[in-house]
């Protein structure tokens, strides 16, 4: 088990799991777009919130694959079928508890429930399982975040 197999397989899976979202996105399958929501978190600028979020989002990937690493280390066990199982854990935490509860209440540019009539949000807020972002949102967002999974597990097994 090694921490550079972790990061790799980290940066790989987010590539994936970028990828597929993204494909969903143009596909109309979902208006999901992760980076975007987490670029207007510091920015209006729509073309510079692409960007930085890009870079936020990969950063968040390598994160990621750390926090797998260690719980890997801390079981003393991974493989791709282990990722994978995080990475469904991981997709329903997001469109649970973290983007449906948290993130309205930190982002300046989202609406919520307690966002008044005489304000206008930038951002919608993404729901339950993400659902205001499509109907097909769930979906997509588990297979990408299994693929994520799967990946950071194969590789933190196959670096030693």
């Amino acid at each position: 088990m090694s921490i550079w197999g972790a990061l790799a397989g980290g940066f790989a899976g987010t590539l994936v799991l970028t990828t597929i979202l993204r494909a969903a996105s143009e596909l109309r399958l979902t208006r999901m777009d992760i980076p975007f929501l987490l670029g207007t978190a510091f920015t209006a600028n729509r073309l510079r919130a692409k960007a930085l979020g890009y870079a936020l989002h990969f950063l968040a990937g390598l994160a990621f694959a750390l926090v797998y690493y260690a719980i890997f280390r801390a079981i003393g066990e991974s493989g791709w079928w282990l990722g994978a199982g995080f990475g469904l854990v991981h997709a329903l935490f997001v469109s649970t508890a973290l983007v449906n509860l948290l993130l309205p209440l930190v982002h300046p540019r989202m609406g919520s429930p307690l966002t008044g009539a005489n304000s206008t949000a930038l951002l919608e807020p993404p729901g339950f399982l993400m659902l205001n972002y499509g109907p097909q949102t769930p979906l997509a967002n588990i297979v990408a975040h299994i693929a994520y999974g799967a990946l950071v597990g194969g590789f933190t097994q196959l670096g030693g």
